[in-house]
């Protein structure tokens, strides 16, 4: 069986997981590579997500080759036998442990940025990987949860070769290995898109979790705060499973659908943030990937705009056909290339959209389509983003909507300084919730 990406890896473990829900356990996570794939499983458990720094030790001048590994707090396991073989002598591996921990530790101060480490005295521990080969990092990595005292220790990989599920099936509690072939040839031969992860996607995706979870050791598996709910949602388009993230507060005025641009995700803080003001406004968001993981590194794919303006068209449909939205007038939030698409989703729609909200957009790549945009749209550029906001005043002249273009006073691009984005937030709120409106829609078009 093969996985799409590790999110795919991580939602179809989640599945097989849910009945440790009740235990609140505690997801911790091996970077990088098993990162997202503990991403899902902490999202549908509704459990806190950590990680713990292991690196494998490698052999004297070949350091691929893996004879043990060590863990950020000095626990160490060892091949001695293959060490012997491959000439480790004591004062080597001594200074290779000093090497790594030291190494180790500057990287989980850097994803973690400042947070303790979860607490897992007593608490079941999922210890979550991309696949397992050797299994040397994993069993490193039981072996300190239990020193740490983890009650109870299960693991799980979408992957694994037979003797190393065995291997560490002998020292944690629970093994939960989705697929066990005859001949592993390689954790990334079960993926399409096995790319490398990033330091910064790791980052992204603590962050994510961590403000999804106000209250970490509190809560129960149900995810909400309040009478506000949050759910995930695939969506088949085009031969490609999309996903989103659904956020239902109570009597919920609208729908805001976001489309994000330049390669970014339904994981963008950006976006994330904006959303949040938006549930605190009584506004319903659905922050959807209209790219799978695999065709968001294509570059050309990320400037598709008819492509990504057809998929956000097919997505605006699952929405009026959900029994929990189909009632919501629907606004559009775009971000850079999101935004010309849209605007060009927009237009082809017509009355279904009743609101479109642009921040830092590229209306300019909509615009042949901007005189077909009959939305209320609001134009949001930094002051100190000069190209794009020249760029956002040629197509706000394209526009015959209602529209407005406001500049965002010492706002860049990204609306990184202080207070720009929750000025960005604010605007957009109190557009959306001034033109969505709770008139019948009907789906005037599609197709881009």
């Amino acid at each position: 069986m093969e996985f799409i990406d590790r999110h795919d890896a991580g939602r179809r473990l989640a599945a097989q997981l849910l009945p440790l829900a009740q235990e609140h356990p505690v997801v911790v996570a091996l970077p990088r590579g098993g990162v997202p794939v503990g991403f899902e499983v902490a999202r549908r458990l509704d459990a806190p997500l950590d990680v713990l720094a292991v690196r494998k030790l490698g052999a004297p001048g070949n350091p691929e080759f893996g004879v043990g590994a060590i863990v950020e707090d000095g626990t160490a396991v060892l091949d001695t036998d293959t060490a012997r073989r491959v000439g480790l002598t004591r004062g080597v591996l001594d200074a290779t442990v000093a090497r790594e921990v030291r190494e180790l530790s500057r990287r989980v101060e850097r994803y973690r940025d400042g947070r303790a480490p979860v607490d897992v005295r007593g608490r079941t521990v999922i210890v979550v990987d991309d696949g397992l080969a050797t299994g040397m990092t994993v069993l490193a990595a039981v072996r300190a949860l239990r020193a740490r005292g983890a009650a109870r220790i299960v693991v799980a990989v979408p992957v694994g070769v037979r003797e190393s599920v065995d291997l560490i099936g002998r020292e944690a509690d629970q093994i939960i290995c989705d697929t066990i072939p005859h001949e592993l040839l390689g954790v990334g031969r079960w993926y399409r898109d096995f790319s490398p992860v990033s330091d910064a996607e790791v980052i992204t995706l603590l962050n994510a979790v961590s403000a999804e979870r106000p209250s970490p050791e509190t809560r129960g598996p149900q995810r909400a705060v309040g009478e506000t709910s949050t759910r995930e949602v695939l969506v088949d388009i085009d031969g490609a499973t999309l996903a989103g993230d659904l956020t239902l507060p109570a009597g919920a005025r609208g729908l805001v659908i976001f489309a994000h641009g330049s390669g970014s995700s339904r994981l963008s803080p950006r976006n994330g943030a904006v959303a949040a003001t938006l549930n605190d406004a009584g506004l319903a968001t659905l922050l959807f990937d209209l790219l799978t993981g695999r065709e968001g590194q294509r570059r050309e794919l990320v400037f598709d705009i008819p492509l990504l303006a057809r998929r956000l068209e097919q997505v605006t449909i699952w929405a009026l056909d959900d029994p929990a939205t189909r009632e919501l007038p629907i606004g559009y939030f775009g971000a850079s290339t999101g935004a010309a698409a849209a605007l060009r989703a927009a237009a082809a729609v017509g009355e279904v959209v009743r609101a479109v909200v642009s921040r830092g957009g590229r209306p300019d790549l909509a615009a042949d389509r901007l005189p077909y945009v009959t939305a209320p749209t609001l134009l949001l550029v930094g002051s100190r983003d000069a190209e794009v906001l020249a760029l956002n005043r040629r197509a706000a002249e394209m526009l015959r909507c209602r529209h407005r273009l406001t500049v965002v006073d010492g706002a860049g691009h990204l609306f990184e300084e202080p207070g720009t984005l929750e000025t960005v937030a604010r605007l957009a709120a109190e557009w959306f919730n001034t033109h969505l409106a709770t008139s019948p829609r009907l789906l005037a078009a599609t197709g881009g």
